[in-house]
């Protein structure tokens, strides 16, 4: 127990999640010691009595000024990052979307032939395991067609080179090139900033990125994803973000 205990102290409080991970890795082994038999006991169960809480800040994910967000769209498309990154960061911001969800969208999940576009995610994609519907802005159907046009209109929308998904960090290094400063995924806190300050209703800028809202009896009776309210608040968060493209009524 000493020894496990001499290993964490010293990381516990400043590699919160690092000294878990030891400490995790630690248990697995003995565990195994136990099941073959050269332990009777397994000393990290002892330590967890010993170690003191940690102190975890909660580290939020680096974002931009929602005023600040036309111009980031602007310094992207100027790049010379292969079309498929590019598309995939707009159409990631134009729909308050993931990056994995917006690099992983299949042209199976989008509705765009009727008067209301939508992008619907399946539930084995969406963080929360739920299916998940986007009311498509015209400028998020330009960045489509953009794809249609580069990439063709079969599979993934924003497919790599190898006609793969593209990769994370391709997004985030070209922010970083850029200058934006910014990863992916604070483009959603952008959003949201967004909508508390222009008045949106909390439920539908909630809805609008897929999280939750209430405790477990109040979603037990709240059946609406507010679709049609979401879809104005798009259209408006699109007008924010690239207010120079031409706009179909």
């Amino acid at each position: 127990m000493r020894d496990v205990e001499a290993i964490l102290t010293p990381i516990w409080q400043a590699k919160c999640q690092t000294a878990r991970n030891v400490k995790q890795r630690i248990h697995a082994v003995m565990a195994w010691a136990i099941a073959h038999g050269h332990r009777t006991d397994n000393p990290v169960d002892a330590v967890d009595a010993i170690l003191p809480k940690q102190n975890e800040l909660k580290t939020h994910h680096r974002a931009l000024h929602y005023a600040d967000v036309p111009a980031a769209i602007a310094a992207v498309r100027e790049t010379g990052v292969n079309a498929s990154t590019k598309l995939a960061f707009e159409y990631m911001v134009l729909a308050a979307a993931r990056s994995g969800e917006a690099r992983g969208a299949r042209w199976a999940e989008v509705d765009i032939d009727g008067d209301s576009p939508t992008w619907t995610m399946p539930a084995e994609r969406m963080k929360a395991g739920v299916e998940h519907t986007v009311p498509l802005s015209p400028a998020a159907l330009e960045v489509l067609e953009a794809a249609a046009a580069e990439f063709g209109r079969d599979g993934l929308i924003f497919p790599s080179t190898k006609g793969t998904v593209t990769r994370d960090a391709n997004m985030s290094n070209m922010l970083r090139e850029n200058g934006v400063d910014a990863v992916p995924h604070g483009f959603r806190s952008s959003f949201r900033n967004w909508c508390a300050e222009t008045g949106v209703e909390r439920d539908v800028a909630e809805a609008a990125l897929a999280h939750k809202v209430g405790n477990a009896v109040e979603l037990a009776y709240k059946t609406t994803d507010y679709l049609e309210p979401r879809r104005e608040v798009m259209l408006k968060w699109a007008r924010h973000c690239v207010p120079w493209k031409a706009r179909r009524k």
